[in-house]
């Protein structure tokens, strides 16, 4: 492993009883394989690519597969099991536990017992669960609970209500616009205005949301008259974290970085569900972004993370 020491937001579990599972509770809607893993193939690849440590977490379609209290149940299986690899290898592995939503009453148990049992470093939810986008007012006890708790929560996103067309599954086109939906749904609403203590890191820098952060802003006042001013709708898109999971291509850093901020900015892999070669190819690409400064990829690749998890602060040395 280099020096670099990322770390990483953006890296999923594959528990191997959910992977089991989940063709008899309606498989991977999205359209995409579930790939193979395991806690040493992922550090070799942490290694490979000079990640210190991967916050795990379960990609789209989580549990939603389930319900009623098998959801839960295999909620807290994930969430047991990936508490275990950050217990076996705490320097490695960070883990943000899975809830049950749209159910509010056993998230709110899950992510009780996942802080304060488990001792997770935050939550992942997906952006929108059976069309219920996570601005939605029925939402909003697992947002004031998660904001009272000061947690951070990495947004997932999962395959919209809408039919993927054919040879494009969900990952590829689908999946960017899915978290844009759900960020600008969020600000529109003032969930993320009302809930100022949550961190709130969205996947693969945002979708389309720092792109098109003015064309939302500017037209939303327009259309709406409980959203706040365009300035101050800017400001709150603003507020967002966003990983650079499939989305450090030179093309796209500049408009990131020109609307979110480099302190904004949080490396990410995506690794399995993104290839090995993928997820290589790029972290290449960031890292040779010569617009950055050292010490701008520094703290893109650790140092703006470990304001959100502080537990994988400075570490004289790194287990092989």
């Amino acid at each position: 492993m280099t020096a670099t020491q990322r770390i990483d937001v953006h890296q999923h579990v594959v528990p191997p009883f959910w992977a089991e599972a989940l063709p008899a509770h309606g498989g991977d809607p999205s359209g995409w394989k579930s790939p193979e893993w395991s806690p040493q193939s992922a550090i070799a690849f942490m290694d490979s690519q000079g990640i210190a440590t991967g916050v795990l977490s379960l990609t789209a379609p989580g549990v939603q597969g389930w319900s009623g209290q098998s959801k839960r149940d295999m909620a807290r299986r994930v969430n047991e099991y990936t508490a275990g690899l950050v217990e076996h290898r705490p320097d490695r592995f960070g883990n943000f536990a899975t809830v049950p939503l749209p159910d509010i009453e056993g998230s709110l148990r899950e992510i009780e017992f996942a802080f304060d049992a488990l001792k997770a470093d935050g939550v992942v939810l997906l952006s929108n669960y059976g069309g219920q986008y996570l601005g939605d007012p029925a939402f909003e006890p697992v947002w004031a609970e998660l904001n009272r708790r000061r947690a951070t929560v990495f947004i997932h996103p999962g395959k919209p209500g809408i039919d993927a067309i054919a040879g494009m599954p969900g990952p590829l086109v689908d999946y960017p616009f899915d978290t844009t939906r759900t960020a600008v749904q969020m600000v529109l609403n003032g969930t993320l205005a009302r809930h100022p203590d949550v961190n709130v890191i969205l996947s693969h820098a945002g979708g389309f949301l720092p792109y098109a952060s003015h064309r939302f802003a500017e037209l939303a006042p327009g259309v709406r008259h409980d959203v706040p001013t365009t300035e101050e709708l800017l400001r709150l898109f603003q507020r967002f974290y966003f990983d650079t999971a499939l989305s450090s291509a030179r093309i796209a850093l500049p408009s990131l970085t020109a609307f979110a901020g480099v302190d904004r900015i949080l490396y990410g892999s995506d690794y399995p569900y993104a290839p090995a070669a993928v997820g290589a190819s790029f972290t290449a690409q960031l890292d040779a972004c010569a617009e950055l400064s050292a010490a701008e990829h520094a703290a893109i690749n650790r140092r703006n993370a470990l304001a959100l998890f502080p537990r994988l602060g400075p570490v004289d040395s790194l287990r092989p």
